[in-house]
């Protein structure tokens, strides 16, 4: 009989050692590496032969063009939820592991408590199966209960041993499983407590192979360190088909589903959701909750942005004062502070407007994180507004990137923002020139600009 292995982790990074140190030679993090003794695993081969499936089932795999290959369709499976449905690409995909990440009580186990409930709904053949390792079914049936939802559609479980789960759901043989959460599973094989690097790694492994095994979906729930990045090695990312985060400001009643890593769809889609106390509700508007729809105000603008399919208008803020420091403030909340060091730079050179002694503070509405640099525009006219205390014309959108040399550059999907902008009632829009549509856009007058000092002039006109 073979050995029990003994080798030593780092619960960081996931680096392995062959002795134990105080610092970790990858991550350089300190007191993080943690001996774990690793029992010997059967051959993947015992899981039979399975040439032309999934990598990680074992067997002997033959060598194939992928001209031969047949081109098979994803079908995909609703979870009665639109906006779920978005980042997932259209729905879940048979076969699939889906990651789902965020700060503790955001909704997580609610949201997907209420998919599968909705799926039961609809198909009702007991399909889906719940496993909890951190709630007991009493506090389970009491959140159904106030949410509202069929008990009847849902099968529950509690349990933390993965071994123990697999052999319960190789037996019901659901087409959904939800594990809430990755962190609490263990597995025999592995000794070490769970949580940990390698019990998250091995657990996480199992169900993925299972998953593919058996064409059987899965949805893991994963918690995230206080810098806001999931829990675990970092491998366990890599090893699902789709990981998704979860997104709020702190007093904030929206939610926002992001995906950053989709397999079967697009990536930074954003699903909108807003917590009330039957749950969480879809937001099928998302345009008409960011925009205040007062009057226009110095230092706001609006501009249209992009996040995956879906274009979106936003109001971005912007609070211009004098400051009484000898190092202004320049805080930014919703935007990269360094993109606006930025565009006070080309401001101050190539608008002729400094700011350097007066303190900066920006702020997108509605708790969004923005990346994209089709903001770049908007904000420099809101600080623009503020500075002057002179608001920019009610009705008007803007978009587009400010270049180093004070250039307007243009941003992809012009024209669709454009009538996004018109569908909600917006009459002007000043673009960068690259961006000005083709055919006139009915009730839209589109004012194209070149430069960052011609931009100002016309904005407020």
């Amino acid at each position: 009989m073979a050995k029990a292995k003994i080798s030593y982790r780092c619960e960081a990074c996931g680096a392995g050692l062959s002795k134990w140190a105080g610092q970790c030679p990858e991550c350089q993090a300190w007191n993080t590496v943690r001996e774990a003794v690793t029992a010997p695993r059967p051959s993947l081969r015992s899981f039979g032969d399975t040439r032309g499936g999934y990598a990680g089932q074992g067997g002997a795999a033959d060598v194939v063009s992928l001209a031969s290959v047949e081109d098979v369709e994803q079908s995909r499976r609703s979870t009665g939820l639109a906006e779920l449905d978005r980042v997932l690409g259209g729905g879940l995909v048979a076969g699939s592991v889906v990651l789902l990440g965020g700060d503790p009580g955001i909704g997580k186990s609610t949201l997907l408590l209420q998919a599968l409930a909705a799926i039961g709904a609809v198909e009702g053949d007991g399909g889906s199966l719940y496993v909890t390792g951190e709630e007991s079914l009493q506090q389970i049936s009491l959140r159904a209960r106030r949410l509202g939802l069929d008990a009847g559609a849902l099968e529950c479980l509690t349990e933390t041993c993965v071994e123990h789960i697999l052999a319960a759901v190789a037996q019901r043989k659901p087409s959904l499983v939800v594990i809430d959460s990755i962190q609490t599973l263990f597995s025999e094989q592995v000794q070490s407590a769970p949580g940990s690097v390698s019990q998250v790694r091995e657990s996480a492994a199992a169900l993925v192979r299972h998953a593919k095994q058996a064409q059987c979906t899965m949805l893991l729930v994963g918690h995230v360190t206080k810098e806001g990045a999931l829990a675990g090695p970092r491998v366990l990312e890599h090893m699902v088909d789709a990981v998704l985060y979860f997104e709020s400001d702190s007093g904030s009643r929206y939610r926002i589903v992001r995906s950053v890593k989709n397999r079967f769809g697009t990536v930074n889609e954003l699903g909108i959701f807003a917590m009330t106390g039957q749950g969480l509700k879809q937001v099928k508007n998302p345009s008409a909750i960011f925009l205040s729809g007062s009057e226009a105000q110095p230092g706001s603008a609006v501009t249209v942005v992009r996040e995956g399919t879906r274009p979106m208008l936003l109001e971005l803020q912007a609070l211009v004062d004098e400051s009484h420091l000898s190092n202004p403030r320049r805080v930014a909340i919703g935007l990269d502070g360094n993109r606006l060091a930025m565009l006070l730079a080309v401001l101050h050179r190539h608008g002729g407007i400094s700011l350097s002694d007066q303190d900066v503070f920006i702020n997108v509405v509605g708790g969004m994180r923005l990346a994209e640099t089709g903001c770049d525009l908007p904000l420099a006219l809101a600080l623009m507004s503020s500075f002057r205390d002179r608001a920019l014309p009610e009705g008007q959108v803007v978009f587009g990137e400010v270049g180093l040399g004070g250039e307007i550059r243009p941003v992809y999907n012009g024209e669709e923002r454009l009538r996004e902008a018109a569908t909600h009632g917006f009459s002007r829009a000043v673009v960068p020139v690259a961006n000005r549509p083709r055919k006139a856009l009915d009730g839209l007058d589109v004012v194209p600009v070149k430069t960052l000092s011609e931009a100002l002039e016309r904005a407020f006109d």
